[in-house]
């Protein structure tokens, strides 16, 4: 099954070849077919958590993959430096303390929207306050770690934009927080002319695009696939690739299959088993890419739920043979992780204090009145899982180690939208889910998983502990290294006790491209900047 491009943007699947599909399509020569298909990135992989590509309101993988190129934000990354934050929309930036806090003044480049406009300051005030405006998934980071309101940005001038930072909040948190999707800046204009019944445009950015990344949104055909264009306006433009197409393939095999053919380039979720092939095939380049991100177990800890018994959450934790998922299932793509800051961060904590133990799991369901188990409904994405193991794999082993201390979990499986959807409205009671800072700090763990407060995971898993929330506070804040990190240490160790999460691992992500990519890299926030890419 072959894909070809159509003049409007489309992908359909003919049962031809697909450089011939691609010229009778476009009306080509097999030469100039060959030329667009040169200039033309295909990727497949499980993208089916994608819900919008409205930069205030997307918060997930590959929603924020994609806003971070069709969206500039003011800082930002490059490639796998993700030590310091530098330079994108703004051309500089300095930090002052005030008496209420602190200000960041940034100094705007020259830029354009992809609509011919020009960037101004104006936009990035409307940007930051629609974000706090719309109350998305990801609002809270802009209100609840920066702890920003409305009137907290200002535009000076066109050229120029400060932040007003309260002494409740970390400046360099906030800079590091603005190079998530939430920092991406929208033409004001084309957001408003959109707008309906007070949306501030995001029923039409959902699908549409504003921004002055180096690319522009073609079009999204949901569960098929998604295609972009170079943005002839960008700073940041595509020399080599003019159209970046995301083909919806949630199976391994088929990604294996359509990149040996070459009817894609690059293959987003190949199995371990493929993965270790693939390194010894000259026409293949394996890529084993850090993360941050980790495979958990999340547990709706709130009154009247399966897992309200601290115990239980404990139960659970011991029951699961991690040492097993890590070698057997991950074979090398993963490492053994059970709290809560990904290793390579400040602050992270290598302690396993969980065992593989049956025997004591099963005392602690006694313990908690359910010597006989309990039954629980367990959510499971479709498609690939992190590390490159098929969901339903990992899903099936954690049954097996589950039902053995007598806990039986009804595996419900869904894709990933609908998963998501659930987990946001508290719908879960046991979920196999991943997570990832949205930028790389400790706070982007710490915030989400401890603080109730912030609407985010703990949230999601009804577990609402005053201590876990203070602690997560003072730790964002804190200036000084050694104490921060110090926080951090006692965050972890009352989130491994007593927290709604049995970490699964910390995976790596296995891509698989064709030889003839260059200039790939997805660094370990799951950044990849498209525009870098050629194919030889």
């Amino acid at each position: 099954m072959k894909r070809t491009i159509l003049a409007s943007g489309a992908v359909r699947r003919l049962r031809v070849p697909g450089l011939l599909a691609l010229a009778l399509a476009l009306s080509l020569p097999l030469a100039a077919a060959q030329s667009a298909r040169q200039t033309t990135l295909v990727m497949g992989g499980d993208f089916s958590d994608l819900i919008s590509l409205d930069p205030g309101v997307s918060y997930e993988f590959t929603g924020s993959l994609l806003t971070g190129n069709l969206y500039d934000t003011l800082v930002g990354f490059e490639g796998n430096d993700l030590s310091r934050v530098r330079p994108r929309l703004a051309s500089s930036w300095k930090i002052t303390p005030t008496a209420s806090g602190s200000q960041i003044t940034f100094t705007l480049r020259s830029a354009k929207f992809s609509t011919g406009r020009p960037v101004t300051a104006a936009d990035v005030v409307y940007s930051m306050n629609r974000v706090i405006s719309l109350k998305s998934p990801s609002s809270f980071l802009l209100t609840d770690v920066a702890n920003l309101k409305i009137g907290s940005v200002t535009a000076p001038n066109a050229s120029t934009v400060v932040f007003d930072i309260p002494k409740t909040a970390n400046p360099n948190i906030v800079l590091a927080l603005l190079t998530f999707n939430v920092g991406g800046v929208i033409d004001s204009t084309e957001a408003k002319a959109h707008e309906q019944g007070g949306d501030f445009g995001s029923g039409w950015l959902r699908d549409h695009s504003a921004g002055s990344g180096p690319f522009v949104l073609n079009r999204w055909d949901r569960s098929a696939q998604v295609a972009l264009d170079a943005n002839p306006n960008a700073f940041r433009r595509s020399i080599n690739i003019k159209r970046v197409i995301l083909r919806y393939m949630l199976e391994s095999s088929a990604q294996q299959t359509a990149l040996n053919s070459g009817e894609i380039d690059v293959a987003w979720d190949f199995t371990p088993d493929a993965f270790n092939a693939a390194q010894s095939n000259p026409k293949l380049k394996a890529l084993k890419t850090g993360t941050f991100q980790m495979s958990y177990l999340g547990m709706n800890s709130a009154k009247g739920q399966p897992f309200e018994d601290p115990r239980l959450r404990e139960a659970v934790r011991y029951a699961i043979d991690q040492d097993g998922i890590v070698k057997s299932l991950l074979q090398g793509l993963g490492r053994k992780v059970q709290t809560i800051i990904p290793l390579g961060l400040a602050g992270s904590n290598p302690a396993t204090p969980y065992p593989y133990d049956p025997a004591k799991a099963k005392a602690l369901l006694t313990a908690a009145g359910k010597p006989n188990g309990f039954d629980v409904d367990f959510l499971v994405s479709t498609g690939s899982c992190s590390g490159g193991v098929p969901c339903q794999d990992l899903a099936a082993k954690i049954q097996a180690d589950l039902a053995k201390v007598g806990i039986r979990a009804n595996i419900k499986q869904m894709v990933n939208a609908e998963l998501l959807t659930a987990y946001r409205a508290q719908k879960a009671p046991l979920i196999q889910v991943s997570w990832s800072p949205d930028y790389p700090d400790a706070d982007g763990n710490g915030t989400p998983l401890a603080d109730y407060n912030a609407h985010s995971l703990a949230w999601r898993n009804g577990w609402n502990n005053p201590e876990a929330s203070k602690l997560a506070q003072a730790a964002a804040i804190e200036i000084d290294q050694t104490k921060r990190v110090a926080l951090y240490k006692q965050l972890t160790e009352l989130l491994v006790k007593e927290g709604p999460y049995a970490i699964l691992y910390q995976p790596y992500k296995p891509i698989v491209a064709s030889a003839s990519v260059v200039g790939f890299v997805r660094n370990a926030n799951g950044d990849v900047q498209l525009e870098k890419i050629a194919k030889k």
